[in-house]
């Protein structure tokens, strides 16, 4: 029978969000020539929360993208013969900006990878970084976050589940095991 640990609950989220807000802000020396794009579908809707967050501190409305990587997964043919390709949206040159990539789990790295091999067919930004709520482990690939809401140390074969209130109407992040 499955088990279920909730590890983050609404205030815990939004407490990370604002916390990763002010850490890009501190980095950066401020929100000049910043972007912010969400990789589909959770990292778009923690990408406008970020880009809100900052608007408050900094009263600075960053520019803010969505990014489907579908066709550049390394396992789209596993997926489905015909893969659902959503709408990239960037409406904002790449060239020369500071990217934060922002998506909800990280793990293996692979949807990373594929997100910057993506987001380098749009343009040459000066630098690309990663945003995470969730950084669980277990990489397959030499990527790591450059802002991280929580660590979590998993086994493999747990699944690591975010719901967000845009979606699913609560803010929850739930481990599942065995």
């Amino acid at each position: 029978m499955p088990t279920e640990q909730v590890i983050l609950n609404c205030p815990d989220v939004d407490r990370i969000l604002s916390r990763i807000a002010h850490h890009i802000l501190e980095k950066h020396r401020g929100a000049e020539n910043l972007v912010l794009i969400g990789i589909r579908t959770g990292g778009v809707f923690l990408a406008n929360r970020i880009r809100e967050k900052i608007l408050s501190i900094e009263g600075i409305d960053i520019p803010r993208g969505d990014l489907d990587i579908t066709l550049y997964r390394d396992d789209w043919t596993r997926i489905g013969h015909q893969p659902i390709v959503q709408k990239t949206v960037l409406p904002f040159s790449l060239d020369g900006k500071q990217v934060i990539l922002v998506d909800d789990v990280l793990f293996t790295g692979r949807t990373v990878r594929a997100a910057m091999d993506a987001l380098i067919d749009f343009g040459r930004p000066d630098r690309i970084e990663l945003a995470v709520l969730v950084d669980r482990g277990h990489r397959e690939l030499p990527i790591d976050a450059n802002y991280i809401g929580k660590q979590i140390e998993t086994v493999h074969d747990t699944m690591v589940n975010v719901y967000l209130k845009e979606s699913a109407g609560r803010d929850e992040v739930v481990i599942t095991g065995k």
